[in-house]
């Protein structure tokens, strides 16, 4: 088998998920609402409490942080395989429940009868717009834009396979009704260093967290958040597989477009797939056609690629369930994918709350069935009472999950970083982290540079630890 560093095909791949959450509280009688920075601040409190700050690396190996515009965020630990980011990004809703939980009793403890609500969408009721970004590691011999111009024709169309669907206002010149996607009308361009000013579908701000000769960071901004884990599954399952085919020199047909943000807001409002694209070359191509070609290459891909990061096995999964979504579009006939696919599984909810009240897509209830979709906490949420019922299906199980909330995955670098802050916490030490250095910083100050994000194993953290251990009367906690 070849290094990850050798090989042309990154079969391999570090992969992470950064997921921005919305928050509210509502006091019990229904009076004030708490603004977002002040639920912020309660959220908050046992983290800055415990490490005189809201931004930290857990004993997970992931990142949680206050962002801007008081959105509570995880950015996961790299991971390597398709479950164990899934496991870990899961791991994260668990996480900032039990914020949600511990700020419920502070507030209570304050008088304040609270309820905190935590959303795991990407659109507020005012029509803000926070993110779900996938990373993706690639390698540095192949430049940012030529992947990205590859590239660009799927992430325009994914949507129709795993968006996570919603009720778009009018505005724009469309009409209200139902949009597969939340992210579609929140891109301004393709491919650009931007994030907020003019969020584009590929960001190329050229930040690898390793070796920068070897490695590329490439981070998609245009992806839903996701509460299904099939869903998930299939998001990034399909762009693994498109990033080998396209690193490996697979042939996919040129589909590249005159104006592809003009196109994913018209693909986001026809669930049929027909939207017609122009192609630069001439001629145009359905949303439905890329997708079909896309897949095709991928199922013949399957039986080529190098065994190696994510199981073939488990692609084979994926490939599976992107062929039952391609056909449920082209039929109409979502009855074999509407326990696995996000807007598929929200659009019969509002459908059926339609049917019961009579009304457009302009009725307020919709929109509040759309945000409880999104609501991560176990005792509220529409999504978690579908899972609780079993009335969804799952991609990963709840033991796999609770592991991963504080334990990194064992197969990268993160679980050195895990490693080491659970001893530094353990010992009272001050110690440093980021995603490639780990310092201790005192008595003496110490720090190893992780430039391998595929490296888990490396004697210099051994020995880190055995200095953190040897100065434990320093640190005065045993």
């Amino acid at each position: 088998m070849s290094s990850p560093t050798e090989s042309p095909v990154f079969a391999r791949r570090i992969v992470g998920v950064e997921t921005e959450y919305g928050i509210t509280a509502v006091t019990g009688d229904g009076g004030r609402t708490l603004s977002p920075d002040e639920i912020a601040r309660y959220l908050f409190r046992p983290v800055v409490s415990r490490h005189a700050s809201s931004n930290i690396f857990t004993p997970n190996g992931s990142r949680l942080y206050l962002d801007v515009g008081s959105h509570p965020e995880i950015a996961t630990a790299e991971c390597d395989s398709l479950t164990q980011l899934l496991n870990h990004e899961q791991a994260g809703d668990r996480v900032v429940n039990d914020l949600a939980v511990q700020a419920e009793a502070a507030l209570a403890a304050d008088g304040i009868d609270g309820r905190v609500y935590l959303f795991k969408n990407n659109v507020d009721s005012v029509g803000n717009s926070y993110g779900c970004h996938e990373n993706y590691l690639v390698g540095r011999r192949l430049p940012l834009r030529s992947l990205g111009k590859q590239l660009l024709p799927f992430m325009i169309t994914r949507q129709l396979i795993c968006g996570a669907g919603m009720v778009g206002r009018a505005g724009g010149g469309f009409p209200a009704g139902f949009l597969l996607s939340q992210r579609a009308d929140q891109v301004w361009e393709g491919i650009s260093s931007a994030t907020t000013r003019a969020r584009p579908i590929i960001n190329t701000r050229d930040e690898p967290h390793g070796d920068a000769e070897r490695f590329r960071r490439m981070h998609v901004i245009v992806g839903d958040s996701n509460m299904s884990e099939t869903t998930f599954a299939l998001k990034i399952g399909s762009t693994l597989l498109v990033l080998e085919m396209i690193e490996a020199g697979v042939a996919l047909p040129d589909f590249e477009m005159d104006n592809p943000i003009g196109h994913i807001r018209d693909i986001a409002r026809d669930l049929t797939g027909a939207t017609q694209l122009d192609l630069k070359s001439g001629g145009t191509v359905t949303a439905l056609q890329v997708q079909e070609a896309t897949l095709a290459a991928a199922t013949a891909w399957l039986d080529e690629r190098p065994d190696e990061g994510t199981p073939t096995a488990e692609l084979r999964k994926v490939v599976d369930l992107w062929t039952r979504q391609l056909e449920a579009i082209r039929t109409q006939d979502f009855s074999q994918v509407d326990r696995e696919i996000d807007w598929v599984i929200k659009l019969n909810l509002l459908n059926r709350y339609r049917e019961r009240l009579g009304e457009d897509w302009t009725h307020p209830k919709l929109a509040q069935v759309d945000l409880a979709y999104h609501d991560i906490r176990p005792d509220r949420g529409l999504f978690p009472m579908l899972e609780g019922r079993g009335l969804v299906k799952r991609w990963t199980d709840d033991a796999a999950i609770a592991a991963a909330v504080n334990t990194p995955p064992q197969t990268t670098r993160a679980r050195l970083r895990g490693e080491f802050i659970t001893c530094a916490e353990a010992l009272g030490a001050p110690v440093t982290v980021d995603w490639v250095n780990l310092k201790v910083n005192g008595p003496e100050p110490r720090v190893v540079e992780l430039s391998d994000p595929f490296a888990a194993v490396d004697e210099r953290i051994d020995g880190l630890l055995a200095y953190l251990e040897d100065n434990a009367g320093v640190y005065g906690r045993v």
